[in-house]
């Protein structure tokens, strides 16, 4: 490791003029995240003030107006409240107990009691310049790693993968990158559906659908439309008597609002407020029903139409249980469908792993339902043993306090669910991996299904393992509903994927096009800008969002060259390569291979830099505001990964880059780089530009986008 000093102690001892670090060559300077040592230091200000400082250190914190300093902590005023005291007169004390003289001068006091605190010129600039010669950048690996199983993606192995296995992807790829880069110990799971009733209906299709020479042509494509097709007879069964229930609980509905509505107001303002909120929620309910009733009846109504369908429809009228026999079957052992079942598998994981590759998303391991099922019956002795389980109308149910419906671990007919499924695999984990934590990339839709998981598990006796579902909202279209193609049909991933390439290709061939002395691009450079700029924006469009939220799918703003987006961001490394190229500038000890791009001829600058323009070492001068926001912002990449694992939310780094970026751009356009006035500031200011470039990059690659070298 070079650059930054590994040392057990995270500063050095404070004085109040900063003699302990200053004059110090920034070898020698200890790796530091900036907040997190500064709220190390209000640590120890608050002892003997506070017994519970953890909310109090959360006040501390970037500030978000620079006329503010650049931390600001609003610690006094919760404290002065607790202690019945004026928060300046408290914020005076905590002032008198801190020592961060070395890192920031003298603290200054705002308002009701604000603590604003602006790092020292020589700090900012010593640490700028250490984290240049740092590997890392100056972000530090844990003191005590942890290990992670993070599971993620999971899509059900006999379809398709489509729009909405994107989030879970991503997020858990980021999520793993940037645990690793942390130092922890993180494996990636990839718990395939590769066992459940979607290889009933691939198996019952197989046997009453096939078309052999699609199959011989192309497997994967056939299984997907017999997929599709018995999916839809399903469906078309299932919604018939899901119609009939619909009508009646519309009805119901419709009696229960005209009777809250009818209600005599009784004076009682929180009583009346309470009303009107349900009142609002039985509405949106109400329209939701009749909503997806008028969905189902236009549904079961094409189907009808369709002479081909209805046909299939009136030949096949116990397809949904011949479905479930076709995967009891399977679970059963049956010879035919194993031997299908593993003549499928090869073909629908290849075409998974497809997709993963242009992704560029690996997993450590890959252990599908299919892998637990002889643990399951296991499963459920052991919970019956222990008491934790009983029966209940034939089913074998675990109560848990808190929630209405129990947690089913087995059926009447004697079949599992992903219930004892997913307690089968947490044993395994535990068992194999011993883990601290086991995250579950998983949407929002099955907060109940983990809620009871995890109070189950912890009962079982998995109470020393941090159980975490990591839920995510819904990708929508243009008009709010969940993404789909013109027909209705769920949107593929690959074709996603290719539609995103299609359209960064026609916004590259324009910029190369329109440049004053021609295109510089071949066709090879084109294409391959364009995978890393499409793929890159619809990661980042995800992965920049509150995962919790919902958001709405846009091409045109994702690929963006201004704004939050990875464009953007890979636009503003491009920048930074093109100073150096432009310069002919190689940084010490950086070849080709570097991944900085530099060509192998361009070894020494011309005639009008100095000799050792590209020199590792150099001091970072701190001229204009633009250089000492830029170099700050950097210095700051440490606190945004830990930001990230705060609650799992990649937004927070995506966040932190666009600032970065934003003061790149700022610093471009107000301090000459090529052109500066002396040899010092030159050197100087390509560090910082090597830097910004370091950090760009690493942070793009831990959202798992690549950057390019010319756009």
């Amino acid at each position: 490791m070079k650059g930054f000093r590994r040392s057990g102690s995270t500063s050095p001892k404070t004085s109040q003029d900063g003699a302990a670090w200053k004059g110090r060559h920034f070898k020698d300077l200890p790796i530091v995240n900036i907040l997190a040592e500064l709220q190390r230091r209000f640590a120890t200000a608050l002892a003997g003030l506070a017994d519970e400082v953890d909310e109090l250190l959360a006040q501390v914190r970037p500030s978000q107006d620079v006329k503010f300093g650049d931390y600001q902590a609003n610690c006094a005023m919760p404290l002065g409240k607790r202690l019945g005291k004026p928060p300046r007169a408290i914020a005076a004390e905590i002032i008198r107990r801190l020592e961060v003289a070395d890192l920031c001068q003298p603290p200054e006091i705002a308002g009701p009691g604000f603590i604003n605190l602006k790092l020292r010129d020589d700090f900012v600039s010593q640490y700028a310049a250490a984290a240049v010669a740092d590997e890392r950048m100056g972000v530090p690996v844990v003191d005590q790693p942890r290990t992670y199983v993070v599971d993620y993606s999971a899509p059900n192995v006999a379809k398709p993968m489509h729009v909405g296995h994107i989030r879970s992807t991503v997020i858990g790829d980021c999520l793993y990158r940037t645990l690793t880069f942390l130092g922890h110990r993180v494996i990636g799971d990839n718990h395939l559906g590769d066992w459940g009733t979607q290889f009933g209906m691939i198996i019952y299709g197989y046997k009453h659908f096939l078309d052999r020479a699609a199959f011989a042509n192309s497997p994967i494509d056939e299984l997907a439309r017999i997929y599709r097709l018995v999916h839809t007879l399903v469906g078309y069964f299932n919604g018939r008597d899901r119609l009939a229930k619909l009508a009646q609980e519309i009805v119901q509905q419709e009696k229960s609002l005209n009777e809250q509505s009818s209600r005599v107001a009784i004076g009682d303002p929180k009583a009346e407020k309470k009303a009107e909120k349900e009142l609002r929620h039985a509405e949106r309910a109400l329209h939701g029903a009749r909503i997806e009733l008028r969905e189902l009846q236009k549904k079961l109504s094409a189907i009808d139409r369709d002479p081909a369908q209805s046909e299939l429809v009136g030949k096949h009228p116990d397809i949904a249980q011949a479905v479930l026999r076709e995967t009891a079957m399977l679970h059963g052992g049956d010879a035919e469908n194993v031997a299908l079942w593993k003549q499928f598998m090869p073909v629908c994981l290849e075409d998974i792993e497809r997709i993963y590759r242009r992704l560029g998303v690996k997993f450590d391991v890959t252990l599908g339902e299919s892998f637990y099922h002889d643990r399951l019956e296991a499963v459920v002795e052991d919970l019956v043993k222990q008491g934790l389980a009983r029966e209940s109308d034939g089913a074998m149910c675990v109560f848990l306090e808190g929630f209405e419906t129990p947690f089913i671990v087995r059926k009447q007919d004697g079949a599992f669910l992903y219930a004892t499924s997913d307690l089968a695999t947490i044993r395994y984990r535990l068992e194999r991996w011993r883990p601290d934590a086991i995250l579950y990339v998983v949407d929002h839709r099955q907060s109940l299904h983990f809620e009871q998981l995890f109070a189950t598990a912890k009962k079982w006796g998995c109470e020393n393992v941090e159980l975490a579902h990591v839920s995510f909202g819904t990708v929508l279209g243009q008009d709010g509903r969940p993404y789909k193609t013109r027909s209705g049909d769920t949107v593929g991933l690959w074709g996603l994927l290719d539609e995103g390439v299609n359209r960064a290709r026609e916004i590259v061939n324009a910029n190369d096009d329109a440049k004053p002395n021609g295109p510089e691009l071949s066709a090879d450079e084109r294409q391959h800008i364009a995978e890393a700029v499409g793929i890159g924006a619809l990661k980042y469009a995800d992965l920049s969002q509150n995962r919790t939220s919902d958001y709405v799918f846009d091409y045109d703003k994702m690929l963006a060259m201004n704004g939050n987006t990875a464009t953007y961001m890979q636009y503003a490394h491009a920048r930074i390569r093109g100073i150096f190229l432009k310069g002919q500038i190689q940084l010490e000890g950086r070849g080709k291979s570097s991944g900085f791009g530099v060509q192998e001829s361009c070894t020494k600058p011309p005639d009008h830099l100095p000799p050792d323009a590209g020199r590792q070492g150099s001091a970072i001068v701190l001229s204009h505001p633009a250089e000492r926001a830029l170099a700050l912002a950097a210095l700051q990449f440490p606190e945004a990964l830990s930001a990230v694992l705060v609650d799992y939310r990649p937004n927070q780094l995506t966040a932190y880059l666009y600032e970065l970026a934003n003061r790149f751009s700022a610093f471009y356009e107000n301090c000459p780089v090529l052109k500066a006035e002396t040899p010092e500031l030159l050197r100087s200011r390509l560090a910082l530009c090597d830097l910004t470039a370091k950090v760009l990059r690493q942070g793009l690659s831990l959202l798992g986008i690549a950057v390019v070298e010319r756009m």
